[in-house]
This record gives structure tokens, C-alpha cells and sequence, in this order.
């Protein structure tokens, strides 16, 4: 039988995940950053919500969006090129817009699209010029290009600036085992791997542990592991009293077995929960596709499989949660940059610039490709190989933070970037 436990012990708990404690490693290592308030049973309902995802390893927009109708994109893409919108093949493209086609494999998506819900930004990307996954991720997560020095992410930047009273420790959630880039900073967030293990799993021993947690708490007054752990236990409580968990997928969503699917239906569970959560974000791994990446009509390429699970668990979202909780929510994906126009020998394609960025949500003015791209000859090519980047990545984020999130002093959310209306992409309604 449990009754007492050391510091030394809690903290091994609370650091691997073992025992009655059935936390992430980043449950304590980044749960409350500083200054965290005890849980109040009624918090702050944000006006509007965000989710981001970001697809790490720099995915190939040219083959989720690609212009089929561009003879360069063929000549140079004699495998991956995906072929013009014809009725009753399923390896064609999805006619968007009669340039631009959607990969079949993001199929689920088309209806979105459709419905004026799904916007896409093409030929997005960073002015910074590396091909490093490492720092362009770096400088993609801290919107800040070129300067590595940066100490927090926009997202957690935001929070900063834009303050809530009664804000619940819910506020902002990565299903992450890490706080990744873009949300560290000094705002509080929470990253976890699984909404089922934010809780005491004691058995019968969990009234017993929780006491002793307790205990231990009450004896450390001039220790920091006593604020840390009160807040755990606090933020556990409040999930407990909304439980989450008991919020199952609506309107015939089914969501993929797969990490991003997983995730994305527990951001939903959370939203249906009222916790008070305004920023959710998740990632995916895998959109490094130097080879085998997939040609089309064919479910073996790497590239292929990934657009099936990010179409289809980004489309159960939506379904999800319904036309009125999407009305106030937004869905944005982001990746480090693009790849090359030109296939390698492998199958696959190499480092490159620009890439496509989706943004869906009840404000977007969807059904239309935003951005410049050029025609593919060589000499319109970034380096004489890569897409350039046409449309700055800040200025779509710009413009969510400012029509969507509704903040009206964003400069402190992205500094060095000339914030203005007319850098805006227009994705948004003015009104958002």
C-alpha cells in the first residue's frame, strides 16, 4: 500500500510515465510555464478557435496541388505527374478550378473545396532561402526567417498578446509528446500525447496517491515542485469534471487509425467539451519523399499514402464538428518548404521552396486557389529548379491573426514583418 512518496520519486513518475501516474514526459516538464492559476470550474469560452497542423519533412505541393494542365509539369514530372481531370479515373486529377486539380488522394477534401469551406494558398513559403529542415522548420514555428535567436513561437506569442481573464488551462493544447517550437514561450500550454492519459491511474491506490501528492505539496512551500504539482493536479481535475472523452464522433465521421486521426479527434472531443480551448496544434511526420514517392493511381508511393490520411482525418474533423462549431473555427496547415519541380532518379524529389498551405473554417473564402504560380519553365524557376515563393507565409498567418483571432495590435505576433491589410492573401472574410 502507497502512503507517502519523495520528491526524487514524484519526479521520476512524472518524468517517464511510469507507476500510478499515467502523465507524458511533457505533462511536467512543460505544463504551466510560469505563473499558472488554480483551475476555476467556469473559464474564458474563446470567441474563435484555431488548429494548426504542420506536416514536417516539407511536403510536395506541386503533387497535392498540382496545375495539370502545365506541359512543363509533365515534361519534368514524366512519373509523379498526376494526370488531367477525367470522369472515371481514379488516378486523375480533381478538377479545382480549371488550372489547378487536387490530388486524388485528397479526394475527401474536394467537397470542402466545393462548398466555398477550403481554401488553398499555393506557392507559400519562406523568404529565407535555406534547405535545412531543422532551421526552416525553426524559422517557420518562431515566424521570425533568419533569426534563430528567437525565444518563442507566434502561437505562444499570441497568447501573450492577447490575455484572458479566467483563462482555462485548456487554453492552448499540442497533442505533442513535446511543446513544440511554436508554442514555447512564456504563455501557458499544455502538451500531451493522449487525452486518456492525462489522469491518475491508480486503481484502487489513486485516493491514497492523491493525497500523498498532496502531502508531499503542502510540506514544500519554498519548493517550485509544489506549484508545478498542484497545477497537474488541478488541470487533471478540470479535465475530469468535463470529460472529454465522452464526446464520440458526430454526423458519420470516422476518423483514420493514424496519429494526425487520433489527434485531430481529441482536439474535436476538447472543443465539444466547452474546456475553453482556443489553440490546438498537432503534426505529422514523413513528407521527405526523396524516394519512392509515389506515382499516381498507385497506393505504394510514401507521399501517396500520407494525402490519404491527412485528406481523409482533416475531412472527419470538419464533419465532426458540424457547420455551427466550424463557423468559429479555422484549420491551418504548415510545412517547412516544398520540394523540387524536377523528379530524382529515385522516384522521389529533393529540397525544395515553395509549397501549399490548406486553410478551412466557416470564414474562409474557400473554393478558390490563392497565390502566383508561374508557368514551370526553368527560367520562372527558384535556383532553376524549385517553385518560388510567391506569397511570404507571414501574410497568410497575418491575416489569420488579425481577421480570425481578432487581434488588432499584432505587430508583437510577428516582428519584423510589415503587418498590413494590403500584404493580407484574402482568404478571410473582413468580417472574421
Amino acid at each position: 500500500m502507497l502512503n507517502r512518496i519523495s520528491r526524487r520519486q514524484f519526479v521520476r513518475f512524472g518524468a517517464s510515465g511510469l507507476g500510478a501516474l499515467a502523465l507524458t514526459p511533457s505533462a511536467f516538464a512543460y505544463l504551466f510555464h510560469r505563473h499558472a492559476r488554480a483551475v476555476e470550474t467556469q473559464v474564458a469560452q474563446p470567441r474563435q478557435r484555431l488548429v494548426v497542423i504542420f506536416q514536417r519533412g516539407a511536403m510536395d505541393g506541386l503533387s497535392a496541388v498540382m496545375p495539370y494542365g502545365d506541359t512543363y509539369y509533365r515534361q519534368l514530372r514524366p512519373l509523379l505527374a498526376v494526370a488531367p481531370p477525367k470522369p472515371g479515373d481514379p488516378a486523375a486529377a480533381l478538377d479545382l478550378d480549371g488550372r489547378f486539380g487536387l490530388s486524388p488522394y485528397l479526394a475527401p477534401l474536394l467537397p470542402l473545396f466545393q462548398a466555398g469551406t477550403l481554401a488553398v494558398v499555393h506557392g507559400v513559403g519562406s523568404p529565407d532561402s535555406t534547405r535545412s529542415h531543422f532551421d526552416a522548420q525553426d524559422y517557420m514555428e518562431s515566424a521570425t526567417p533568419g533569426r534563430k535567436g528567437t525565444p518563442d513561437g507566434w502561437l505562444n506569442r499570441y497568447l501573450q498578446a492577447a490575455p484572458l481573464q479566467k483563462a482555462s488551462p485548456f487554453r492552448a493544447v499540442s497533442f505533442t509528446q513535446l511543446t513544440p517550437r511554436i508554442l514555447q514561450g512564456k504563455a501557458n500550454v499544455i502538451a500531451l500525447d493522449d487525452l486518456r492519459a492525462f489522469e491518475l491511474r491508480a486503481g484502487s491506490a489513486a485516493k491514497s496517491l492523491t493525497s500523498s501528492f498532496e502531502e508531499m505539496y503542502a510540506q514544500a512551500a519554498a519548493d517550485s515542485l509544489r506549484r508545478t504539482g498542484q497545477e497537474t493536479l488541478e488541470a487533471i481535475r478540470f479535465l475530469k469534471r468535463h470529460n472529454p472523452s465522452r464526446f464520440q464522433p458526430e454526423h458519420g465521421a470516422t476518423y483514420p487509425n493514424s496519429p494526425l486521426g487520433r489527434s485531430l479527434r481529441q482536439i474535436a472531443q476538447l472543443i465539444k467539451a466547452n474546456v475553453g480551448l482556443e489553440i490546438a496544434f498537432t503534426d505529422c511526420g514523413g513528407w521527405d519523399t526523396h524516394t519512392n514517392q509515389g506515382a499516381p493511381g498507385q497506393l505504394v508511393g510514401q507521399l501517396n499514402r500520407l494525402l490519404r490520411d491527412f485528406g481523409s482525418a482533416i475531412a472527419a474533423f470538419v464533419q465532426d464538428l458540424g457547420v455551427e462549431r466550424m463557423r468559429n473555427t479555422l484549420l491551418l496547415t504548415m510545412t517547412e518548404f516544398g520540394r523540387t519541380v524536377r523528379q530524382n532518379g529515385a522516384g522521389g524529389t529533393d529540397h525544395g521552396r515553395a509549397s501549399c498551405m490548406f486553410v478551412v473554417g466557416g470564414q474562409v473564402r474557400g473554393g478558390r486557389v490563392y497565390g502566383e504560380v508561374p508557368k514551370l519553365a526553368p527560367a520562372n524557376l527558384a535556383d532553376g529548379r524549385d517553385l518560388p515563393v510567391t506569397t511570404d507565409f507571414r501574410a497568410v498567418l497575418a491575416e489569420v491573426i488579425v481577421r480570425h483571432l481578432g487581434l488588432a495590435k499584432a505587430q508583437p505576433v510577428l516582428p519584423g514583418y510589415a503587418l498590413h491589410p494590403s500584404n493580407f492573401t484574402g482568404i478571410l472574410d473582413r468580417h472574421g
